[in-house]
């Protein structure tokens, strides 16, 4: 099908209306957002003489709405000027304006009534054959066109954003037994591709595929905690990062989501699952309901699961909820034996035998939630699809488990799984016992040729996951012995197609010697057999900056000689990336931050997921970007000289974004504060970054890529730059912005970028910037007040200011 979406319309500018059209607006399409006009004046609007007509009233809730997502954090848009993007009106004026839109996106209330009704007046202007879509959560698909035109049920079709759009990334697709199939192919591929999805093709089944098991375990969760006894703390400690879920785990989520919103979607399961065999979880205990009487609703209205109140001193305290007294409390530590055994186990997939093996309460909790599991989403194929990779994207992408069920029974073993739910008296559907049978021991596998392979039911045989072909998957790699070389911290995987990656799994991707001692290796064997290299891998977080354990502990142990040594091998090691003899390309996504940093700005091309936090962090612990960071941006700063800003100007401004410790909200912002550059890429899904990576480097390879030279003439302002930064930086201090030590650290990092106190503007080396950035950050480890911003973000996670 040969469809463009330039301009989509989105009928209800709700928390989901809003939020999806600022997401369209983030990826270049134009919307036209519209909502209600008012039935009644605000008292402000009577003293103004307003009436109901005019425009700044009729088109008050629709602004209202957008203006308070563009304020809220984390922020819908990519940049604050995205929004220029989105044109607001009302269903009375501007519903004729949908006429001009590929596609029209209904997000108005949950109800079918009003749903028809707006169908019904949208038709009116539709343009035939184009797309209109509704956003719901729940309502069955088929009854929303009764009475439209066969056009209309044509190109019509269920798309359920999860919130927030921006950042979760499950879109189902919910056809009718009427929508065409180009119609959902085109879907499936436009939100992958273009809206950065994973897009999973549901059918019309109440609740459809990730709440329907997402809200199934959290009830599930919520009768077996009652069965032990459990706390709301002791829950989510156990249903948090130790299972790869989020770390606001069950109740903290509800509070955040709203438990009304859980209440609706149990509530309307309960009612519309009759045949359902565990139909009863969706009842709801009468502490919920006690809940929802009290307006006990969570973050909205002040109080839920948890609730924050001002202790003594007036310094704030969290509470947690007593389900047996509905009292609230001071929250409790928690710790179960078995939890305990999984500390040193960093790897999720190792985890889940150990906590099904213990003797204490957290075990129990394990076994039975783990059988219940498994047992309820073995029944829900065919009901709710047709393959059981959807169901484990589903919950991945809309409730952000990093293993879905049926991956998590994989790595507890599917034999194993299937005992714990006989032993809880739960029943497996038949097919899992004849896959066992036939000898076919796991629900996926990985071909030969590393592509990841699902056990399709009805041919009873492994089948390639439709769309892996897109992504790289470095695990698959991994698993069909593409691995050429690795040591604790690195490894370098050979892609294929003549391109290297270099992958971290040292603890959050940090840079220490072993990672440095990677990707010198993967630059020697991509020179020497291969034709380019990617920097990239498949963790939650790109690098989350150097090894600070380390430098800690050589600067407490004042090792200045190996502190020195390791500074300068860090900055020999971005500079043999950047010029080697092959195009060295960047794949960055989530933090990549201080050294993380550094390594992308030394790439001869950066790919970068959109949700990509790129920043130099290091003045936050009391030191200055000394891996080539501020070379890097003092280089880049130089360059843009020629085209007529103020020099000065240019180079306060790159002063500030270090100094300040900025880190871009995204990829995109990342380009405004000097991070990524032109030519630099940005991609919206971010399971196709290593693939589009190796792509670039292909890409440079066959344009002629030649090794680069080191450049001798970036131009530094000198003693004129370094006292209009001094002078600065004394005013901020006279006015208590800033404290004596970040003063120091301030005075250093103008020192560098000016070229230190050179008379007048003058052509220097990389070279020389380094040796002045390298001596700088040795310096600055030998304050006192350094070492212990650095034993505050090594002990608690969080700078300390003096």
């Amino acid at each position: 099908m040969n469809r463009t979406i330039k301009k989509v319309a989105v009928l209800g500018s709700g928390v989901m209306g809003s939020r999806i059209a600022c997401h369209f607006a983030n990826i270049g399409v134009q919307v036209l957002l519209l909502d209600i006009a008012p039935k009644e004046l605000l008292p402000a609007e009577e003293a103004k003489g307003l009436k109901l007509d005019n425009p700044a009233v009729k088109n008050r809730i629709v602004n209202s709405s957008l203006q308070a997502a563009i304020a809220s954090n984390p922020s819908p848009l990519y940049r604050k000027t995205d929004a220029s993007r989105i044109k607001t009106g009302n269903f009375d004026d501007n519903l004729k304006d949908i006429a001009t839109c590929d596609w029209t996106i209904e997000v108005v209330v949950e109800r079918l009534d009003i749903k028809k009704s707006l169908f019904e007046r949208v038709e009116q202007y539709r343009k035939p054959g184009t797309l209109i879509t509704s956003n719901t959560s729940g309502i069955p698909i088929h009854m929303m066109t009764e009475g439209r035109s066969d056009d209309f049920k044509k190109f019509f079709c269920g798309t359920h954003f999860f919130n927030p759009p921006r950042y979760l990334k499950l879109l189902e697709i919910i056809p009718s037994p009427d929508t065409d199939q180009a119609v959902v192919d085109f879907l499936m591929h436009y939100g992958d591709l273009y809206l950065g999805k994973t897009t999973v093709l549901a059918k019309d089944t109440p609740a459809f595929i990730a709440n329907r098991v997402g809200v199934f375990a959290i009830m599930d969760v919520v009768q077996v905690m009652s069965q032990l006894g459990l706390s709301v703390e002791e829950v989510d400690k156990l249903t948090g990062p130790v299972i790869g879920h989020a770390k606001s785990a069950t109740f903290r989520t509800s509070d955040v989501v709203g438990l009304d919103t859980m209440i609706n979607v149990a509530n309307g399961l309960a009612q519309n699952l009759p045949n359902d065999e565990a139909k009863a979880v969706f009842q709801l205990p009468d502490f919920i309901k006690k809940m929802a009487e009290n307006k006990w609703l969570g973050d909205k209205t002040g109080q839920g699961f948890y609730k924050k109140v001002k202790g003594e001193g007036g310094k704030s305290e969290i509470q947690a909820l007593d389900l047996a007294t509905l009292e609230y409390k001071p929250s409790a530590k928690v710790k179960f034996a078995t939890l305990e055994t999984t500390k040193p186990i960093e790897k999720l997939a190792d985890r889940f035998k150990v906590l099904v093996a213990g003797k204490d309460k957290a075990a129990d909790f394990y076994r039975k939630t783990f059988a219940g599991l498994f047992a309820y989403v073995s029944n829900r194929i065919p009901e709710i699809t047709d393959s059981l990779y959807k169901i484990d994207d589903a919950l991945r992408a809309g409730f952000g488990w990093e293993m879905g069920p049926f991956e998590t029974w994989d790595a507890l073993g599917v034999q194993k799984g299937l005992e714990l739910a006989q032993a809880e008296g739960k029943t497996v559907a038949p097919w899992v016992e004849e896959m066992l049978a036939a000898g076919n021991a796991t629900f996926y596998k990985v071909s030969e040729q590393g592509v990841k392979q699902f056990y399709d039911i009805e041919s009873k045989a492994y089948k390639a996951i439709p769309g892996v072909e897109n992504f790289i998957i470095l695990d698959n790699l991994r698993a069909t012995g593409k691995v050429l070389w690795k040591n604790a911290g690195a490894s370098v995987v050979d892609l294929g197609d003549g391109i290297l990656n270099v992958e971290f799994h040292s603890k959050m991707n940090a840079l220490g010697s072993d990672v440095i001692q990677g990707l010198l290796k993967g630059v020697e064997l991509a020179e020497k057999d291969f034709r380019g290299l990617v920097v990239g891998n498949d963790a939650p977080n790109f690098s989350a900056g150097a090894n600070l354990g380390l430098v800690y502990m050589f600067a407490l142990d004042q090792e200045y000689d190996e502190l020195n040594l390791m500074i300068a091998q860090f900055q020999q090691a971005m500079m043999r990336m950047r010029y080697s003899s092959i195009p060295v390309v960047g794949a960055p996504h989530g933090l990549a931050l201080g050294g993380g940093c550094e390594l992308n700005l030394h790439c001869d091309r950066v790919v970068a997921a959109a949700e990509t936090y790129m920043g130099l962090v290091e003045f936050g612990v009391g030191l200055i970007p000394g891996g080539g960071g501020t070379k890097e941006m003092t280089l880049r700063t130089a360059a843009k000289y020629e085209e007529g800003e103020p020099e000065y100007n240019l180079l306060r401004n790159t002063f500030m974004t270090i100094s300040t410790a900025k880190v871009s909200t995204s990829a995109a912002e990342a380009f405004d504060l000097g991070f990524l550059r032109r030519g630099d890429e940005v991609v919206v899904n971010s399971n196709r970054v290593i693939a589009q990576a190796k792509a670039a480097a292909i890409e440079l390879a066959e344009d002629g890529y030649t090794q680069p030279v080191q450049k001798t003439n970036i131009k530094v302002q000198g003693k004129g730059a370094l006292g209009m930064f001094l002078t600065g930086v004394h005013a901020m201090k006279e006015g208590r912005y800033i404290s004596d030590h970040d003063v120091k650290i301030a005075n250093k990092l103008a020192y560098i970028m000016c070229g230190g106190d050179l008379s007048s503007p003058t052509e220097v080396s990389e070279q020389y910037l380094l040796d002045l950035e390298r001596e700088a950050f040795l310096s600055l480890t030998g304050e006192r007040k350094t070492l212990e911003r650095i034993q505050s973000i090594l002990t608690t996670g969080k700078p300390l200011r003096n």
